[in-house]
C-alpha cells in the first residue's frame, strides 16, 4: 500500500493546503510516484492548486513533475451497502485508484471536525499538523492556563489523534507517526513566541508527538499559488535569482520534508 501522509487539524489558516502541497510536490520531483487527496470537498484548495498547475504547464510549455490528484468518486444509494456511509466509500475508492500506482499519498483534510477528516486520521502513516505560532492555534492541541504556563489537559483534537492511534493498534497496524509543524514564527524574540515553544516541547513529550520545523511568514508563499508553482519549481518557471527570503523559505521545505523521515526518501534537494 501507498505510505499515506495526512495533513490536518482542526482550524482555518494554518497552512495545510500550501504544506500538503509542497511535500507532495517535493516527493515527485525525487521521483517518488505520489498522489493527493483532497478532502476539503467545499473549498479545494489543494486540488485548486494543481489545477493551477497543471493550467501552468499547459499555458507555458514547462515539464514540471506534478502529483496524481484521486477526486472522490460518485456514489449513487443503490452502490452503498446496507450500514455503509456513502463518504467512507467514496474515500475508499479514492484511495484504492492510487494503491500500487503510488509510492506516497498526501491527504489535505478540511479545517474542522468531520466524519471523513476523523476516518483520514485513523489511516494515517505520517500526521503532519500545521500551527500558527499562537496560543489561538495552541488550544487545539491542548488547553493552557491563562498565564500560558500550564497544560491542563488535551483538545478534542488530540483526543481524536489518541482514538485514531488506539484503532490503528486494535487493527494490528504500525504506529501513527505524528508530526506537529509550527508554522508563521516570527523573527523577533517575543515573550509569547517563547512560551509556545516550551509549551508545544513539554506537551509533545505528554502526549506523544514530534516537533518539526515550519515554514516562516514569507509573502511568496502567497504568490506561488496562482500559477500552482512551489519553491522547487522557481527555477524551471523562468526565475533565475531567488531572493534572500525565497533562499530561505526553500531551506525551510528541505527540513520540513527531512524530519518526516519518510521511508526510502532521500532528500537532495
Amino acid at each position: 500500500m501507498a505510505h499515506l501522509i495526512v495533513v490536518g487539524n482542526e482550524k482555518g489558516g494554518a497552512g495545510k493546503s500550501t504544506t500538503a502541497m509542497h511535500i507532495a510536490t517535493a516527493l515527485s520531483r525525487m521521483g517518488h510516484a505520489t498522489g493527493v487527496i483532497d478532502l476539503d470537498l467545499r473549498q479545494r484548495s489543494l486540488a485548486r492548486y494543481i489545477e493551477n498547475r497543471r493550467a501552468t504547464v499547459a499555458r507555458e510549455g514547462l515539464d514540471l513533475p506534478t502529483p496524481e490528484v484521486a477526486e472522490l468518486p460518485k456514489i449513487g444509494a443503490d452502490q452503498v451497502a446496507a450500514g455503509e456511509h456513502a463518504i467512507d466509500r467514496r474515500f475508499a475508492e479514492a484511495i484504492d485508484r492510487l494503491d500500487g500506482v503510488c509510492a506516497f499519498t498526501v491527504i489535505d483534510c478540511p479545517g474542522a471536525h468531520s466524519r471523513i477528516s476523523q476516518m483520514a486520521h485513523s489511516l494515517a502513516d505520517t500526521l503532519v499538523t500545521p500551527l500558527n505560532d499562537s496560543f489561538v492555534d495552541f488550544d487545539m492541541l491542548a488547553r493552557m492556563d491563562p498565564e500560558g504556563e500550564e497544560i491542563l489537559g488535551p483538545s478534542v483534537y488530540s483526543e481524536m489523534v489518541w482514538a485514531a492511534r488506539q484503532s490503528r493498534a486494535s487493527a494490528g497496524m504500525k504506529p501513527l507517526d505524528w508530526i506537529v509543524m509550527r508554522n508563521r514564527i516570527g523573527a523577533q524574540h517575543m515573550i509569547n513566541k517563547a512560551k509556545i515553544e516550551s509549551a508545544v516541547e513539554r506537551l509533545a513529550k505528554r502526549i506523544g508527538f514530534r516537533v518539526g520545523p515550519g515554514f516562516g511568514e514569507r509573502v511568496i508563499f502567497r504568490e506561488l499559488f496562482p500559477r500552482g508553482l512551489t519553491l522547487l519549481d522557481l527555477r524551471d518557471a523562468g526565475v533565475r535569482g531567488l531572493s534572500l527570503s525565497g533562499i530561505a523559505a526553500r531551506a525551510e521545505l528541505r527540513e520540513t520534508v527531512k524530519s518526516l523521515k519518510l521511508p526510502g526518501v532521500k532528500v537532495d534537494f
